[in-house]
């Protein structure tokens, strides 16, 4: 067989033993903290600069 070959009936009725005791949780350690900053921008500012940023990401 050549590279990348297998055996289809090598891949039929396969059981795999998993243990869920010990498997990986990845929202186990999630943090819902919050997140703060200051800007000497007011608020219309801020949003004609995103609505800038969003049309140069347009233009792409």
């Amino acid at each position: 067989m050549g590279f990348g070959s297998y055996d289809e009936s090598e891949q039929k009725d396969q059981n795999v033993d998993t243990d869920d005791d010990e498997a990986v949780n990845v929202h186990e350690d999630h943090d819902t903290g919050e997140i703060s900053f200051e800007s000497d921008k007011d608020t219309d500012e801020l949003v004609d600069q995103l609505q800038h940023m969003k049309d140069d990401d347009d233009d792409e």
